[in-house]
């Protein structure tokens, strides 16, 4: 009888979950096996496809501005990853130790660089890096003329420009996050640190940070993932250029599906950026877990 009752429950358990299961299954994973079948193909959207085989993705290896995409990519992932996690954690530590009435205030002004449009966050910053925008008009008005220049037009410093964007937008998430992170942490362990004689930062290392290592992870992977797959921002600031030295990978999933009629190979480099996002995600998974 107990048997029977808790095959019932299972049932019941499955039943439940069936239905988001089956809108899982609809929209993600038959869409995605559906790019795996199409990047077989020599095809070009509308007329009938030839079989490909394994040559889109020998092409995706081989091709230098396909495989500069990908380069270009994992440098944003050290802006868009790397640099608001650093930003985030030192905002945390400021924030946690010397808390001020209006916090409520501070959060809105953190999180609203992530709430608002990326397609918005690019034509402003387009503006901003302009030959006549604020960024330089700040360089000439401190007698920094020198390096005032057309940041997006740049070769040099295209990237980096699109990188910062991509950093200010995301510093607000973790900030957000580590906060969360930090009220869980029991006051009396900070009364303890400082009894130790422990200052603000040995204080927020030792006491605030090893409680953080969930919310880390959550940051790192979710901004990892916003830097793979970016496309809004480059594409409205940069469009790729100058050259190549902002093309990413989605951005000629775009081109090469929708503008020069190759669908196969577009496929086939959403499948190889969706394989990298996987790999990276379950390398931070895996570290995360090893390190509670």
């Amino acid at each position: 009888m107990a048997r029977l009752t808790t095959r019932r429950r299972r049932l019941r358990g499955y039943l439940y979950v069936l239905p988001a299961l089956l809108v899982y299954v609809t929209f993600a994973v038959l869409p995605a096996l559906h790019t795996v079948y199409l990047s077989l193909f020599d095809w070009d959207g509308v007329t009938l496809g030839g079989w490909a085989g394994l040559d889109n993705y020998r092409t995706v290896l081989t091709d230098s501005v396909l495989r500069r995409s990908v380069v270009n990519a994992l440098v944003l992932v050290v802006f868009f990853s790397v640099l608001p996690i650093l930003a985030g954690l030192v905002l945390t530590a400021l924030l946690a130790r010397y808390r001020r009435p209006g916090m409520g205030a501070f959060r809105l002004l953190f999180m609203l660089p992530h709430v608002v449009p990326l397609v918005a966050v690019g034509v402003t910053w387009r503006w901003l890096y302009g030959e006549d925008g604020l960024v330089n008009q700040t360089f000439r008005a401190v007698g920094l003329d020198g390096l005032t220049r057309a940041w997006l037009g740049d070769f040099d410093s295209a990237l980096v420009a699109v990188g910062l964007v991509g950093a200010w937008v995301l510093s607000g998430l973790c900030v957000m996050l580590f906060l969360s992170g930090v009220a869980k942490v029991d006051p009396s362990l900070y009364e303890a640190a400082r009894l130790d004689g422990a200052g603000p930062v040995r204080e927020f290392r030792s006491v605030a940070l090893p409680q953080l290592r969930g919310e880390i992870a959550v940051a790192l992977t979710v901004t990892t993932v916003a830097a793979l797959a970016s496309f809004d921002i480059v594409y409205v600031t940069t469009n790729g250029g100058p050259g190549e030295q902002t093309t990413v990978p989605s951005l000629l999933v775009y081109r090469l599906a929708f503008s020069d009629a190759q669908v196969g190979l577009a496929a086939a480099l959403a499948t190889v950026l969706s394989g990298l996002i996987l790999v990276l995600v379950y390398v931070i998974n895996r570290l995360s877990r090893s390190a509670t």
